[in-house]
């Protein structure tokens, strides 16, 4: 039964996705993450062995720790993260916990080598509009939360990609792109094993804005119409992005939460 310095797979995987989700941090051993290379979606890996040192990091922020079963690697851990002024709590069960439950878990296989920070690099075309815009929401929801994205001209997408060692995404011929029917962001769910009812519910409204199929969702065409309207408010094109991840955040919680939601204007009564 989870403890206030626990937290329940149902629970955390709430909270996954969200604008405000905590740091999910991956303490198994690598022999454990050898046997199986997949992630929790959004966590990122840090050693148990030198928490002393990365703690301090997180002081402020809340995080969620898991190991293979959730036993004295993440209690440990998050012991040490909240001696260093975290709001640490453990994933009950773990790893295996999680698997357990059968909860969506991220194909580490298909991301692209890091940098010596431990991010990964991606790049597109400037001058985003739908798809360069939900694609890097997605990689910084589910993904890798310390993602950088590079903005270039089209022509040198490819180029940059190979001397920045940044994977390209959403130009053609390249892995991360439309494939058929399905836009950038589509390929990216299915690829990276991170599917729910509510980000296929979001690709439905991203591929219909992105791909002129507004007879795919009702919504699409209001989302296509904030996207463009995005575009001519920021020249900036990180700056958009950052304002973008809010407009996906909002779209996001309304797939998962508030769809049979409506709204209905109080009706007017005539006086006789």
């Amino acid at each position: 039964m989870p403890t206030f310095t626990t937290i329940s797979s149902d629970k955390m995987a709430r909270l996954i996705g969200t604008a405000n989700a905590p740091v999910l941090i991956d303490v198994r051993t690598d022999d454990d993450f050898a046997a199986d290379r997949r992630l929790i979606p959004g966590s990122i890996r840090l050693s148990h062995e030198t928490v002393a040192e990365w703690g301090g990091e997180f002081a402020g922020r809340r995080a969620i720790v898991s190991c293979l079963r959730g036993a004295k690697l993440a209690q440990g851990t998050a012991a040490w993260l909240r001696q260093l002024g975290a709001e640490a709590e453990t994933l009950e069960g773990g790893f295996e916990g999680w698997k357990e439950a059968n909860l969506p878990l991220l194909d580490t296989r298909k991301l692209p080598p890091r940098d010596a920070k431990g991010r990964t690099v991606w790049v597109t075309r400037a001058r985003p509009k739908v798809d360069r815009i939900a694609c890097p929401w997605l990689i910084r929801r589910f993904v890798d939360p310390n993602a950088v994205f590079l903005f270039v001209a089209p022509s040198e997408v490819v180029a940059v990609g190979e001397r920045f060692k940044a994977a390209p995404f959403d130009i053609e011929n390249v892995f991360w792109s439309h494939r058929g029917e399905l836009c950038t962001f589509d390929v990216m769910i299915e690829e990276f094993g991170v599917a729910t009812p509510a980000l296929l519910r979001l690709a439905t409204l991203v591929r219909g804005a992105d791909t002129a199929r507004p007879d795919l969702a009702p919504e699409a065409p209001g989302l296509l119409a904030a996207s463009l309207g995005l575009s001519r408010m920021y020249d900036d094109d990180l700056e958009q992005l950052e304002a973008g991840m809010l407009l996906y955040d909002a779209f996001y919680r309304w797939c998962r939460d508030a769809t049979a939601e409506t709204h209905n204007w109080p009706t007017n009564k005539v006086k006789a």
